[in-house]
C-alpha cells in the first residue's frame, strides 16, 4: 500500500501487518459476531481503477506474511525485520516473481478465527458479551469458509477493491479462493485453486476430528477457557503431528528418515537395541514444538472446523449448478504425491467447472506441502494460464 513519507514523497510499504475493523459479521449460523477485525498485509501499489488487485489466501495455520517486504523509512527495528523476513510463499510473490509486486497489488488476510491479528477465540470479547473483557474462548462461534469470504469482501470494500484480478490459495486457501469465485462471481476475474477440492471428504473430516480431539483431551484445555492458566500445548502438538503426517508423502518420509534413530540421543524407555528417538519422531516433535510456540489451540480448533465446513455446493444444488454462476478464468492444480487432497478430487472440481478446464499437476516428492515447496512450477503455471502478459 502506498503511504506518504515525511518529505511528501510516495513511499511503498510492503509486508507490514495492518488491521481493519469491518464491524458486525453475520454468520451462516445466524450468530452476529460484533466488532470484527481483519489483519492483513499488502505488497505493491493499487492502481487508480483498482484493476490490479490479487488476493492470496493462506492455509490452515498460515499467516499474512506471504513474502518479504519493506517497512517505511524510519520504522522501528522490529517492524523492519518482520517486514523483510521471508514469507511462506517466497518465490511466488515478490518483485519479478510470477505474482509480481511491481505489477500487482497483493493482499493477504488472516482468516477470522485465526491468531495473527484477526478476531478469534483469544481476542477479548466485547462488553456486550463479556463485561470483564475476557477472551472469547469456548464462546467463539463456528466460522465457515463462506463466512470468511464475506469478511474479506468487507475488507476489500474498505480498501477500495471492487474486484480481484486473481484470487489464489492452496489447501484451505484453495477452498477460500473457490468460495470467493462462487459467492462473488462478479468480483473475481481469475481463480487459482491449488491442492484443494470442492468439498472436504470423509477422510479429511476424519483427520480433522482426530486433530480436534487431541487438543480437547489435553488436561489443560479446560473446555476452551484456559487463558488464565497453562495452555494445552501437548494436545496442540499432537494435533500438529497428526496433520503433518498427512502433509508429507510416505516416500519422502521413508527416503528422508527411514528407520534410523536420531544420532547422539540417549536411551528412551526400554528399547532392546538401546536406540534413541527415530529420526522421523524427532522431526515430528520439532514440527509440534514449532507450532505450539506460535499458535493458539482454540484458533487451531476454529480454523480446522472452518476447513471441515468446506462444501462449495452446500445449499446451491449440484456441484455443477453451484459452479455455473462463475465466469472467471481458472487454474486448478494438484500435487501428484498428495495423499490428503488427492489429485482425483481436483479432477472432479475441474470437470464440474463451466467450459473446458484442465487439471494441472505439480510434480513433487513432498506430498501435500508441495504446493508451498514447488513455487517455481506453480509460478510458471500461473503465467501460462491466468496471469498471461497482456
Amino acid at each position: 500500500m502506498t503511504v506518504v513519507g515525511g518529505a511528501g514523497t510516495a513511499v511503498r510499504e510492503d509486508g507490514v501487518p495492518r488491521v481493519a475493523g469491518i464491524g458486525e459479521l453475520e454468520l451462516e449460523s445466524g450468530f452476529r459476531l460484533p466488532d470484527v477485525r481483519i489483519a492483513y498485509e499488502t505488497w505493491g501499489t493499487l492502481a487508480p481503477d483498482g484493476s490490479n488487485a490479487v488476493l492470496v489466501e493462506h492455509a490452515l495455520t498460515g499467516d499474512t506474511h506471504v513474502a518479504a517486504g519493506r517497512a517505511r523509512p524510519g520504522a522501528p527495528e522490529a517492524e523492519r525485520r518482520a517486514a523483510e523476513s521471508g514469507g511462506w510463499w517466497e518465490g511466488l510473490v515478490g518483485p519479478g516473481a510470477a505474482i509480481d509486486t511491481d505489477r500487482w497489488f497483493v493482499v493477504c488476510t488472516n482468516i477470522v478465527g485465526g491468531c495473527y491479528g484477526s478476531t478469534g477465540p483469544a481476542t477479548p470479547a466485547p462488553p456486550s458479551v463479556d463485561p470483564e473483557g475476557r477472551p472469547w474462548g469456548s464462546r467463539f462461534p463456528l466460522i465457515t469458509v463462506r463466512d470468511s469470504v464475506h469478511a474479506e469482501a468487507a475488507l476489500a470494500d474498505a480498501l477500495g477493491i471492487d474486484s480481484w484480478r486473481l484470487v489464489i490459495g492452496g489447501s484451505m486457501g484453495g477452498a477460500r479462493a473457490l468460495e470467493w469465485a462462487v459467492t462473488y462471481p462478479d468480483r473475481v476475474r481469475a481463480c487459482a485453486v491449488v491442492a484443494a477440492c470442492a468439498q472436504s471428504s470423509a477422510e479429511q473430516l476424519a483427520w480433522g476430528q482426530a486433530q480436534n480431539l487431541a487438543i480437547r483431551q489435553d488436561p489443560h484445555f479446560s473446555g476452551g477457557d484456559y487463558y488464565d492458566g497453562p495452555p494445552p500445548v501437548t494436545g496442540l502438538g499432537l494435533a500438529r503431528r497428526i496433520a503433518h503426517i498427512t502433509y508429507r508423502s510416505a516416500d519422502e518420509l521413508h527416503h528422508r528418515f527411514g528407520r534410523s534413530p536420531q544420532a547422539e540421543e540417549g536411551v528412551i524407555g526400554t528399547h532392546p537395541d538401546g536406540r534413541g528417538r527415530y529420526q522421523v519422531e524427532s522431526y515430528l516433535d520439532h514440527q509440534a514444538s514449532k507450532l505450539a510456540g506460535r499458535f493458539d489451540a482454540n484458533s487451531y480448533l476454529a480454523v480446522n472446523e472452518t476447513l471441515m465446513s468446506h462444501d462449495v455446493a452446500r445449499g446451491r444444488g449440484t456441484l455443477e449448478e453451484a459452479l455455473s454462476v462463475t465466469s472467471c478464468e481458472w487454474l486448478v492444480a494438484a500435487v501428484d504425491s498428495d495423499r490428503l487432497y488427492l489429485p482425483r478430487e481436483s479432477d472432479v472440481l475441474a470437470a464440474a467447472l463451466p467450459g473446458h478446464v484442465r487439471r494441472h499437476t505439480l510434480t513433487s516428492p513432498s506430498g501435500h506441502d508441495g504446493f508451498l515447496i514447488e513455487a517455481p512450477q506453480l509460478g510458471r503455471l500461473l503465467v501460462e494460464t491466468v496471469l498471461r502478459q497482456p
